[in-house]
């Protein structure tokens, strides 16, 4: 048994200076140790308490003094007195304590945590950089700022909600204009989307072990209206096919990567990621098609696009650069970005190139307006030609052909109609012919 010794007052353990071990009494076994330091320092001071688990004394640290005052010593002391009592092992107990608040660390992660390690998780799923830049902006520039720093463990429904309705303001007149939901609702609609893969991924991860607050179905739906409700389609900015006759004459008469990318572009009727990424090799020359791997394009299938005798004619035009694969490079040797053809149509609508604003993505409307309006080739033929998938999954399995060849009459058809000036522009010429031969 500890010798029991008077209890000493918190003054009289602050004046112990002798190095080793003393009694404070009011705890058998409660001692201060006292260590030697350097000549300039006062002596360091910890609390132990010695007491026999089994056949051994042993010590155990309960802290340094005087952070752990002699009050709270004390108390510890006879919780682990109590313990011992018990049958519990204070050094298992430690432990055990110990691993599950390290356990409690590792699965307290905030919303921010588990968004940045889910984009670098699913960094291969992007089609492209731009789109995983989408997706962290958003994240940044909306959820971060309400929920990124809560534990995704707490976050509930209403959290979620008071994302997607924040308030909004106009860019350039900075007022308020509504919440995110009703004004920009596509933007949050896909908002949504994102922060509930993100919810996902922390409930696989066992970060969460509640239902999902961002679902839509069952959860969302009761609090907000249906985008389908309240989105406007807003399509993109495209040049009319009865004047892209003109618009590609002025383009020709450029000689940049850039214009060529978008001329490619144009006669193609493709996304402008699979022109801006497309390298030499997938170009079949003599048969006159361009194969383009599922890594770029967005619906990641291969798509074939055939080739007409003008896209041919630019791509031979177009300079190999010796070490680069790539067809359009921009000058650092990389992919063109998106933001070069667009910067592209900018200027030639400052020129006066360009009558109206435009886009690149908007050749696409322009050719399906065209093959809708002017050819007679079915609906599927016309959104194959665009890379879309045709029919439904049953059709799909079905059908292996990609009706390359009924494709390619519908290509070269629109390759002709490009090389001419626009329907109105020979209209009025020759109205005014006939008033000069009057």
């Amino acid at each position: 048994m500890p010798k029991i010794v008077k209890p000493l007052t918190a003054l009289a353990v602050s004046r112990i200076k002798t190095t080793g071990w003393h009694a404070v009494g009011g705890v058998a076994g409660l001692l201060l140790q006292v260590r030697p330091t350097s000549q300039q320092d006062a002596p360091a001071k910890s609390w132990i308490m010695r007491i026999k688990i089994g056949n051994q004394r042993v010590p155990l640290g309960l802290g340094s003094y005087p952070n752990v005052s002699l009050e709270v010593a004390r108390e510890q002391a006879r919780k682990i007195v109590l313990d011992v009592k018990d049958g519990i092992d204070p050094r298992v107990k430690r432990k055990e304590i110990k691993s599950a608040v390290l356990i409690t660390q590792a699965k307290s992660k905030t919303f921010k945590e588990c968004a940045e390690a889910y984009l670098l998780a699913h960094a291969a799923d992007y089609s492209s950089d731009k789109h995983r830049k989408q997706w962290e902006t958003t994240l940044r520039t909306y959820a971060y700022p309400i929920i990124g720093n809560l534990m995704v463990a707490n976050i509930t429904m209403q959290d979620v909600k008071k994302v997607l309705t924040q308030q909004i303001k106009d860019i350039k007149t900075k007022k308020l204009i509504g919440t995110l939901w009703e004004q920009r609702t596509e933007t949050a609609s896909r908002l949504q989307g994102r922060i509930k893969s993100v919810f996902d991924y922390a409930i696989v991860s066992e970060y969460r072990t509640t239902s999902n607050p961002a679902t839509w179905a069952g959860y969302l739906e009761t609090q907000l209206s249906a985008p389908s409700k309240l989105q406007k389609i807003t399509h993109q900015p495209a040049i009319p096919y009865q004047d892209v006759g003109d618009f590609m004459a002025k383009l020709r008469s450029k000689d940049s990567i850039s214009s060529k990318a978008l001329e490619f572009l144009i006669l193609t009727a493709v996304r402008s990621g699979s022109v801006r990424e497309a390298e030499w090799q997938e170009i079949d020359f003599e048969n006159m098609t361009w194969n383009i791997p599922a890594e770029h394009t967005k619906t990641k299938q291969e798509h074939r696009v055939p080739l007409s005798a003008q896209a041919i004619s630019l791509l031979k035009k177009v300079p190999k650069l010796t070490g680069n694969t790539k067809i359009f490079p921009s000058p650092r040797g990389t992919s063109l970005s998106d933001n070069t053809l667009s910067k592209l149509m900018r200027d030639m609508k400052a020129t006066g190139d360009l009558k109206i604003h435009a886009v690149p993505h908007g050749f696409r409307s322009t050719f399906r307006d065209w093959a809708a309006e002017q050819t007679a080739y079915p609906d599927d033929i016309r959104k194959a030609a665009s890379g879309h998938r045709v029919g439904d999954a049953v059709q799909q399995s079905y059908q292996r052909t990609d009706l390359l060849e009924k494709r390619r009459k519908l290509m070269n058809e629109w390759a002709n109609f490009l090389d001419h000036p626009s329907i109105k522009k020979q209209t009025k010429i020759f109205q005014l012919r006939r008033k000069v031969n009057g």
